[in-house]
Formats: C-alpha cells, structure tokens, sequence
C-alpha cells in the first residue's frame, strides 16, 4: 500500500510519474534577458534623472528560451529552434539553456544580426527602464531555410507536441506558422500557441492558443473590460480556424478555456506580485505539459494557474520547477478543487493511478449534513486501500431516495465538504437511484460499505468481486447519524 496521500492525485502523479516520458519542442522568438539592481536616492546634477547605484545584475532567457525553461523546470525533455547571434549574448543564451536541461541542436547562429536582448533596471524591485537592442528587418532566405531544416531535424525525434512561442521578432513570420502546423499536423502532434498580433488566423489549424485579455481583445475589437462578449468573440475565433479550445489568461481573475461548445474557468492561485515578465511563457509551458501528460482540462488550467502563480511572485523572468509546484500541491491549499471529478476525469485520473500499482476504494451515499460518524467511516475507508473514491449521490436522487426536504446541504457544497477530507482523492456526483452503473463504469479494486449492510444487500458486491476484488463492511460509529441530526435540529 503507498504511504502519504497527495491532495492533488492526478497533477502530482502526472509530474512525478508522466512528465519525464515526454518531449515537446518550443519554436520561437529568443532573447536574453539583462537585469541591472540597484538603489536610487538622488538626481543627477547632470540632467534631470534618476541616478541608480549599481549592486548587481543577472542574465536570464527570455521568450522562446524561457518557455523551454520552464519545460524542462517541469521534469519534460525539451528541443527548441530558433536564431541566435554569433556573439557573446548568443554564447551566454546557449549556455542558459544548456545548463537549464534543454537541448539546443535546433538553434541557429546568426552572422548577420545580434542575439535580441533586453536589459531591464531595477530600483527596490520596481523596474523602472527597459532597453531593447534587436534587428526587426526580414529575415534572410537561407537562415529562414536553415531553421526549418533544424525544424525538420527536431521533428524526426520523438516528440510529443509542439510550442510556437510567437514574439513577433521573426522565427514566426510570413508563412512559418502555416508551414510548421502543416508538419505536426502530417506527424499528428498537437500544437500550442502564444500568440501575438490582430491575426490569429496565422495559427489555423493548431490545437491551443493561450492570449490575454490585451490580445484577444486586439484580435476580436471586443473591449477587455466586456468579458462575456469577449469569450463569445474568442468562442467564434476558436470554431473559425478550427483549434480544440482557447485558454484566455486574465491575470489575477485566473483563465478560462474557451471551446466550441464550453467554457471552464479556473481562479488564479492567490500571490503577492512582484513581476509578470515570463508569465505567459510559464503559462502555455505547463498547459503544453499537461496536455500531453493526459491531465483532465480543469487539472491542466490548475496547474498552469499554480505554477504562473509562482513566477509571478519573483522578480524577474524565472522559470518554475517540479519541486516548486508539487510542494504548493502538498501543501493542501488547492486540495478541494483537485478532488472533484467527472466521470470521463475519474477514470482517465484512476488509469494513472493503477499504472503506480495503487488500489482503489469506492464508497457512496448521499453525506446529507457531515457528522463524525461520516468522517470516521471515510478515514477507515480509505485505509484499505492506496486511493479513496466516493460516489455522491445528486440532489435529485437523495430526494427519491431520502423523500421530501432532502437534502438538506445542496449536491455541490457536500460535494465541497466531502472533497476537504484528507482521506478523500476523489469525489464523483451520479444521479441513479443506486451507483451500480458508476461503480461498473470504475471497477473499483475494493467496494466499502457500512455496517448496516449485509453483503447480499451491498449493490455492486457481485460485480466487484466479479472482476477479482473485494467487498469490505466498516461496522458504524453508535449514536451517529443524519436522521438524529435532524431530528435534535427540528425538534
């Protein structure tokens, strides 16, 4: 039996177990990023500005390059292709990347144009100046021509889908975009973008785009302050050039993704903010991730919303970590919200967890007003196995079932309050009069019920142990239940 349970099962089995079996590849726009600290407290006699003392500074990569970072932050492989100079910044950039566990066989040195950098000063951690030195005229044809060769080098390995980090610096531009969806398309790899400009009609045919408010509203001429006319302006933007979904960053109210048919939305991970720079790139890196990893879409925009909410938090373009991440998951701040699934979630998140070798308990029942009998029966639930699964009856079966004036609690706050428990991984709503269908849909290894039950009378027992597992019954706690509950509350 495993010891410790995760209050986020699926994201933290997916990291520790998943992500290193993947590879994806970033194609985009790179840059160095240059970061001078230092204190001001005077003006300069000189002219009227702002004299900064200098105390230290720090190089970092930035766009494409951080994405990849963070990729492989995350325990993924990761290939990247893009141009850098042939100079000292280029030198430095390779060796970020290199040292930060990303392959760089896929990038391009530039004779004639300098590696993109941008220095940003810092006073008591307020960025007040930022210089860019770059070279924005077209690219040549024979470095646009070795890029897709190194393009086409990256995409003969295995690779498990594709980042278009799009800076609008030149990687991406005329017919890049078209051309390389064309190849994952071929290889049948999806592909993710960050996009950039009015036209998103550039990425037809990728899977996933990830813009902000600023840019969807640009793309759309929908107003970012009207959200509801904003989601149906990016909800005929996703049905037009055909993407699976969109996932709209709307900084501290969290992202929603945006399909043809739904949306889901997911809160952003309270933190103090010191610096956005690199959050986006932090952003499409662990969607990309959770993607391929096979992470239900709420377990994926969680855990993009978890880990962007970790970089913002520090200064500077930073790439997050696995250890980062998984110690925010343990530390049980986002338990409830991991612990509430579908079906179709349910069972692709217990696939997972039978690939660990673990078991897992299924119990059900309607949980009308939670009392320490519940919660005792729970604990030893899960005792008996790795995985606790509870089937939670809807408020529509508990009232054919309870009869009139129940529930008391609505089917989503139980819900709620079942996911809280620490012994707990999952909860599941299902509306039949019994759970047989659902518990046929999971086959669970062990089916638990209490001890006013005999095991002829335990619906499912049969099925169960059908398929080889077993059939446990947990004697109940006297002198609890809900109908006393009631009873002592109505007088």
């Amino acid at each position: 039996m495993a010891t410790g349970r995760s209050n986020n099962p699926g994201i933290a089995t997916a990291i520790r177990s998943t992500f290193g079996n993947k590879r994806l590849l970033v194609i985009g726009d790179l840059m160095l990023d240059q970061y001078v600290w230092g204190d001001i407290s005077r003006i300069s006699p000189e002219a009227p500005v702002p004299v900064l003392r200098h105390d230290r500074d720090a190089r970092r990569a930035g766009g494409a390059g951080n994405v990849a970072l963070n990729i492989a932050g995350l325990g993924l492989n990761i290939g990247i292709c893009g141009y850098v100079g042939r100079d000292e910044f280029g030198d430095h950039l390779t060796a970020l990347l290199r040292d930060g566990g990303v392959d760089v066989a896929g990038l391009v040195r530039l004779e004639d144009r300098p590696t993109i950098t941008k220095t940003r000063i810092i006073a008591r951690q307020q960025q007040v100046l930022r210089m860019d030195a770059e070279d924005l005229s077209p690219m040549a044809e024979q470095s646009v021509g070795a890029l897709m060769q190194a393009i086409e080098r990256e995409l003969a390995a295995d690779v498990d889908g594709i980042i278009l980090s799009d800076y609008a610096k030149g990687v991406l531009a005329g017919n890049a975009c078209q051309t390389v969806i064309g190849l994952a398309r071929r290889r049948k790899l999806p592909v993710f973008v960050d996009p950039k400009g009015a036209d998103f009609s550039r990425y037809r045919g990728a899977n996933v785009i990830t813009p902000n408010l600023a840019e969807l509203a640009q793309a759309t001429g929908v107003a970012a302050e009207n959200i509801e006319q904003l989601i149906e302006a990016g909800r005929a933007i996703v049905r037009d050039i055909g993407l699976d979904y969109m996932v709209l960053t709307r900084g501290a109210d969290g992202a929603t993704i945006i399909a043809p048919d739904s949306t889901l939305h997911s809160a952003a991970v309270a933190r103090e903010v010191f610096d956005v720079s690199g959050a986006g790139d932090t952003f499409i890196a662990t969607v990309a991730a959770g993607h391929v990893a096979g992470l239900a879409r709420s377990e994926m925009l969680h855990l993009a919303n978890i880990a962007s909410g970790i970089a913002v938090s520090k200064v500077g373009t930073v790439a997050v970590d696995k250890a980062s991440v998984l110690q925010e998951l343990d530390a049980g701040t986002h338990a409830v919200q991991d612990s509430l699934f579908g079906l179709d979630e349910l069972q692709r998140q217990m696939g997972r967890w039978r690939e660990q070798g673990e078991q897992v308990v299924f119990t059900n029942g309607c949980f009308d007003i939670l009392h320490a009998g519940h919660v005792t029966y729970l604990q030893k639930a899960a005792l008996l196995g790795d995985r606790l699964v509870v089937g939670l009856n809807t408020d529509r079966s508990v009232a054919e079932l309870k009869g009139t004036g129940r529930p008391i609690v609505p089917e989503e706050d139980r819900a709620k309050v079942i996911a809280a428990l620490a012994a707990v991984d999952a909860v599941v709503l299902f509306d039949d009069s019994t759970p047989l269908n659902l518990i046929k849909a999971l086959r669970p290894e062990v089916l638990v019920k209490g001890g006013d039950y005999s095991k002829d009378q335990i619906v499912g027992a049969a099925e169960v142990e059908g398929w080889g597992g077993r059939v446990e019954i947990i004697p109940l706690v006297a002198g609890r239940s809900t109908s006393q509950l009631i009873e002592k509350i109505t007088g």
